[in-house]
């Protein structure tokens, strides 16, 4: 810049690295994208939700070392802080070894408890709590609702930290084309819609897609947390308890799935595609 000072100019100015990478994708434009911003000491929570607005992604993720070797890890959409997400904790993981901040093996301290990522040269592998869905009768009216604002027969429903709406096949999965406002009317973070198998001749037990219009997100790429809840839902169902899963959003994204006990271990590969700053 050779022109004259831009205006704030005059003052001094943070610095803060950001990096952008895509999560649950071998390949740069698919799977998830999240902004890892690697702030020392992280601002008022005011600016972390500014930052992630601006970066208008599913996520971005604010790591910070700890005094004990771990790091704490906080999470925000476009329109508010989330106490779990999958994609931005593999991102995070793979980002922090990228920049050689770790060796490979990392404790996130987040509001869902620990997490535990390693990051090897075949992927990223997460530690989750599994988040089963209640066994409470179902609100009044919420499979209405969800066939309504999805426009299409749901054949099973949970409710979670998410509620599961369970369609009658893949493509029913792929091709649908929900009623946005609809879908927020529903109370609940985001609306997970799954069915078992998938169409497009890769290896898959279990597609999904996923909606959270109210936190921002119209419709979340690849959302590793879903998974958490995914993972014992087709376990009751279909026998097992090892998955290849497939999210079939517009970019998409393959998870490995694995539910142990009350753990779910997933996994996936991380690309970077973006490196600069903030500055504040």
């Amino acid at each position: 810049w050779t022109g004259p000072p831009r205006r704030g100019h005059d003052r001094q100015m943070a610095r803060i690295p950001l990096i952008q990478a895509d999560a649950f994708t071998p390949v740069a434009f698919g799977g998830n994208p999240a902004a890892v911003a690697l702030f020392d000491e992280l601002p008022d929570d005011g600016l972390l939700q500014q930052i992630a607005l601006e970066m208008n992604l599913s996520e971005t993720a604010y790591p910070t070392k700890r005094g004990d070797g771990d790091w704490d890890l906080r999470w925000f959409t476009p329109g508010a802080e989330v106490n779990m997400c999958g994609h931005a904790t593999l991102a995070t993981a793979f980002v922090l070894a990228d920049q050689g901040l770790i060796d490979g093996r990392v404790t996130f301290h987040t509001k869902s408890g620990p997490l535990t990522c390693e990051v090897t040269d075949a992927g990223v592998v997460m530690d989750f709590p599994s988040s089963p869905v209640s066994a409470d009768p179902l609100p009044d009216g919420l499979v209405e609702a969800l066939s309504d604002a999805l426009g299409a027969v749901v054949i099973d429903v949970g409710v979670g930290f998410d509620v599961v709406a369970q369609l009658q096949s893949a493509d029913a999965v792929r091709s649908l084309t929900p009623d946005q406002a609809r879908v927020a009317g529903i109370d609940t973070r985001a609306v997970i819609v799954t069915a078992s198998g998938d169409i497009d001749g890769g290896p898959a037990d279990f597609v999904s897609r996923v909606f959270a219009p109210r936190v921002g997100i119209a419709e979340d790429p690849v959302t590793g947390s879903a998974h958490t809840i995914l993972a014992p839902w087709w376990a009751e169902r279909l026998g097992v308890t090892d998955f290849a899963a497939h999210q079939v959003s517009a970019r998409g994204g393959r998870l490995g799935v694995r539910l142990l006990g009350d753990r779910v271990e997933l996994s996936g590969q991380a690309v970077i595609t973006m490196v600069g700053e903030l500055v504040l």
